[in-house]
């Protein structure tokens, strides 16, 4: 019979207490991140050369698929699993990942020097490349710990040790960089984020590591790992793949150009979505049975999130010329300024569309959001290399910006299933958002601190206008949502 292990046992008082405090420690977390994340890249992007960003994020990409592939959502069979899970289970999960991990590393070691070839990597590159390496071996030490963690729902740990990684790294990487290290800045970055990360969660989460095969274990857990991995796949497939085939087509420099204008456009998103999607999905779950409820909730999200995004990539759009010529070093930047542009366009559709496949899952359409990241798949692969080819980095924002307008399909599918209305919940932060962004423009000449503060109370007026006291209202209620509380 096998060991059991004691570790989504908890009761009901404790499970609504700890999801409570779970949810306002996933927001803090996040809010931390994004600050040191935004400020990190900000100063590596200023010490480091875009041959040398393009390089990292090109080999983190390549790495960075294994991990879709090591794992084959054993990890996720073993949060969701409602049984208690015992030994066997977490010993076989360890050790079949760690058969995958030690193949897949093996695999990449043996075809290191067709990689270097093909990426025209040389000197401190390829130490970069072993340091990922060896980082993603960490990594997969840390699965079973980090369930654990999740079946107790101790979101307070995963986070602290998230916040203390990322911390790590970027002021090990900024260092580095600012010394002038270069590429190896990464490098040593990369190997003590994963060395700290690793020796925090078992010094936290400890565990009896062993070894074992289960077949009855593998069975269960494979039932709903490897459908659960398939999105997962599918986007791996349409975003990580494509880096690959993009450094060919555009260089070093491309990539490190497409991946500043991703980072930028998609902060606004990271600040938000993220917690809002946690705290929406089992909430919509719960409103199927009730379609006014339902649609009122979609409505007041989608509002929410836009009057928060729109704002600030419209803003961004407009003023990233004279902040790149501001920031000292930073003027290298100015090629990418089309391409954010057309990110931050990319972004606004994403902050309606991802709310709504997260409704789609919410209602049980699993299927439909397959679908979608099929069709999102195919147009990314027919679009983006021709356009690649024949335009370069700016070719690969275009095909973004055209590839964003088919966020018109979740939007009609949802639209038909719970009669939600665009009028009530997006189309008047547009508005604001469009008039704020002539306000700004007319501006430009004037100090950028000015201008801001002056869009600002521009954008906040028309849509007190364009809402009335309601704004206040339903604002309270989403934040007091995500941090648990009552209204």
């Amino acid at each position: 019979m096998a060991e059991e292990v004691t570790l989504g046992d908890v009761d009901l008082t404790t499970i609504k207490a700890r999801t409570v405090s779970g949810i306002v420690t996933l927001v803090s977390r996040s809010f931390l991140l994004q600050i040191v994340s935004t400020g990190g890249f900000l100063a590596l992007s200023i010490f480091l050369g875009l041959p040398e960003i393009g390089l990292f994020i090109a080999v983190n990409d390549l790495i960075s698929i294994l991990g879709y592939f090591s794992d084959i959502g054993l990890a996720a069979s073993l949060v969701q699993k409602k049984a208690q899970v015992s030994l066997t289970d977490l010993r076989t999960t360890f050790t079949l990942q760690q058969i995958i991990v030690l193949i897949l590393i093996g695999t990449m070691l043996l075809f290191a020097p067709v990689i270097f070839s093909y990426y025209r990597v040389t000197g401190a590159g390829t130490s970069l490349y072993y340091a990922l390496l060896l980082a993603f071996f960490l990594a997969s030490l840390k699965t079973i710990p980090s369930v654990i963690l999740e079946r107790r729902l101790n979101f307070q740990v995963l986070a602290s040790i998230e916040v203390v990684e990322n911390i790590i790294f970027y002021a090990l990487a900024v260092f580095l960089a600012w010394q002038g290290w270069g590429i190896r800045a990464y490098v040593w970055a990369v190997v003590l984020r994963g060395l700290v990360g690793t020796a925090m969660i078992y010094l936290l989460s400890p565990w009896k590591i062993g070894l074992a095969i289960s077949i009855s274990s593998l069975k269960t857990l494979l039932s709903f790992g490897l459908p659960y991995q398939l999105n997962s796949l599918l986007a791996v497939v349409k975003d990580r793949f494509l880096n690959i085939i993009l450094w060919r087509i555009i260089g070093a420099e491309g990539v490190a150009i497409i991946g500043w204008a991703q980072t930028w456009s998609q902060k606004p998103l990271r600040f938000i979505m993220d917690n809002v999607t946690r705290v929406t999905f089992p909430s919509f779950s719960r409103l199927q049975d009730h379609p006014q409820e339902l649609k009122k909730a979609i409505e007041r999200t989608l509002f929410f999130i836009t009057f928060v995004t729109f704002p600030i990539l419209g803003g961004l759009t407009i003023l990233s010329p004279l902040i790149v010529q501001i920031i000292p070093k930073y003027s290298k930047w100015e090629p990418a300024l089309l391409a954010l542009a057309l990110y931050c366009f990319n972004s606004a559709w994403a902050s309606v569309s991802t709310p709504l496949t997260n409704t789609l899952n919410a209602l049980g359409k699993v299927k439909i959001n397959t679908f979608l990241m099929i069709m999102w798949t195919v147009l990314t692969w027919i679009l983006i290399p021709p356009l690649a080819s024949r335009y370069g980095y700016n070719g690969v924002a275009i095909a973004t910006a055209i590839i964003a307008v088919s966020s018109l399909v979740p939007i009609a599918i949802v639209k038909h299933l719970t009669h939600f209305s665009l009028l009530n919940s997006v189309l008047k932060p547009f508005v604001a958002t469009l008039v704020m962004m002539v306000i700004s423009y007319l501006l430009l000449p004037v100090n950028v601190t000015l201008n801001i503060v002056l869009s600002a109370i521009t954008f906040m007026f028309v849509i007190y206008l364009l809402v009335g006291k309601s704004l206040i209202t339903d604002s309270q209620k989403i934040l007091y949502a995500l941090v648990g509380k009552k209204a």
